[in-house]
C-alpha cells in the first residue's frame, strides 16, 4: 500500500500537530505498548522504571515521536532516508521487527485519544498508510 500525494500531505498537516506535544505522545504511546505487550519488555530489562512517569519512558517517547518526525520530512523516500535507523535497529539493537507494528498500533490509539477531533478517518488512514510504510523502511535492513 503506497503514499499517495494526498495521503502525504495529510500526513504532514496533522504531524504538525503532533510535532508540539512529542515527549508526552511518545511516552505515552511507549508506555501503552510496555503494558499491553509486556513482550516488548524485553529491550528494556536495563530500566528500573517502566511506568508512564518515568524518565527513561518520556525520554525513549520522545526520540522515537522525533524520529518518526524525521521520518515524515523524508517521506518521499523512507527506505533510503531512514537508512541509518533501519540499520541501527537491525544490526545494533537487534528489536524483532514485528515490534514497529506493535507500536505503531500503540501510537495509533495515543493520537486517537490526544486528538479526538483532529484525528479524523481520513487522517487515521492517512497515518496508519504510513505509519507502516515507515515500518517497512525501517525492517528493510532485516533482509
Amino acid at each position: 500500500m503506497s503514499l499517495s500525494d494526498k495521503d502525504k500531505d495529510t500526513v504532514r498537516l496533522f504531524w504538525a500537530k503532533v510535532a508540539g506535544n512529542t515527549e508526552a505522545v511518545g511516552s505515552n504511546a511507549v508506555f501503552r505498548m510496555l503494558t499491553v505487550y509486556p513482550q516488548t519488555k524485553t529491550y528494556f530489562a536495563h530500566w528500573k522504571d517502566l511506568g508512564p512517569g518515568s524518565i527513561n519512558v518520556r525520554k525513549h517517547g520522545k526520540t522515537i515521536l522525533n524520529g518518526i518526525g524525521e521520518a515524515v520530512m523524508k517521506i518521499d523516500d523512507l527506505q533510503k532516508g531512514l537508512l541509518s535507523l533501519s540499520e541501527l535497529h537491525a544490526f545494533q539493537l537487534r528489536v524483532d521487527p514485528v515490534n514497529f507494528k506493535i507500536l505503531n498500533h500503540c501510537l495509533l490509539v495515543v493520537l486517537a485519544i490526544t486528538f479526538p477531533t483532529e484525528f479524523t478517518p481520513e487522517n487515521h488512514v492517512a497515518v496508519d498508510k504510513f505509519l507502516a510504510a515507515l515500518a517497512r523502511a525501517l525492517a528493510d535492513k532485516y533482509r
